[in-house]
């Protein structure tokens, strides 16, 4: 689903991604690794906020599409689409608005997004479908700035999945929201894995070895482990790297069992 050989992105003296070679199938695949490590500037250029200075992207399964330098107007129009780290929504439209545009923007009226949106009906029946699949359908009509954090992580990933791309990008769902919530961001997780396929940058290791079916180590911009959950988390190198002393639970959730995530969807 994507694809990169050989992606580089410098900045001055500083190598911040570093001939990175990386297949992303139909799967949940996390992205860990200390901060610095080059994760979010590796989002930046699969989703084209930034140029690499080398390699290529490309993305799509059996006739794949070059978007290396591509705009992140069109890697989105590509079936590529991202959360952020720090909540990115319209904060004075409500919940069904904000969700509702991102349907337009990807769809054949996109030039005209700020018309009555009931004169898009098949914009607001997708915007309702995908808020009930991410579990805020009853704060459709509630203005996206009153929402609380982890309600707002919702919208945003609602928003992501608006125009149903191929590839989700994650980054961070988990940031700031309550103990009590993370719950929640796990099973909407795991229920988005079931149709797309998701790269996850996470924080909390509990999240990324209980939802994971692959754990892709970046450490000084370069991939220094790939494999299922245990082989990573029992890696000399990643110990070294990241990971230290990690125990599961350490970060207060319950572990699982990563080859459970499609039932736990369901």
């Amino acid at each position: 689903m994507l694809r990169t050989r050989g992606l580089t992105k410098r900045f001055g003296g500083l190598t911040a991604v570093d001939d990175v070679d990386f297949a992303l199938g139909d799967e949940l695949c996390s992205l860990i690794g200390p901060n610095g490590a080059g994760k979010t500037t590796l989002f930046d250029l699969l989703t084209g906020a930034l140029e690499p200075t080398a390699g290529t992207i490309e993305l799509g399964g059996e006739d794949p599409q070059d978007v290396t330098g591509a705009t992140p107007h069109e890697t989105a129009a590509a079936g590529l689409h991202r959360s952020y780290q720090i909540t990115n929504v319209f904060p004075t439209s409500t919940v069904l608005e904000n969700v509702r545009i991102a349907a337009q923007a990807h769809g054949s009226d996109s030039f005209k997004l700020w018309r009555n949106a009931g004169s898009f009906d098949r914009y607001v029946d997708e915007a309702y479908a995908i808020l009930d699949r991410v579990g805020i359908a009853g704060a459709a009509d509630t203005v996206a700035s009153t929402l609380s954090h982890g309600e707002k992580r919702q919208l945003e990933v609602a928003i992501a999945l608006a125009g149903d791309p191929d590839v989700l990008l994650l980054d961070e769902p988990n940031a700031g929201v309550s103990s009590e919530s993370v719950d929640e961001i796990i099973a909407l997780i795991d229920d988005v894995a079931d149709d797309h396929a998701v790269l996850l940058v996470e924080h909390n290791m509990d999240i990324v070895m209980n939802v994971s079916e692959r754990v892709v180590v970046l450490h000084q911009g370069s991939i220094i482990a790939d494999g299922d959950p245990a082989t990573v988390r029992n890696d000399p190198a990643v110990q070294e790297a990241y990971l230290g002393g990690y125990e599961p639970g350490a970060d207060g959730t319950h572990e699982t069992n990563p080859t459970d995530r499609e039932g736990s969807a369901a």
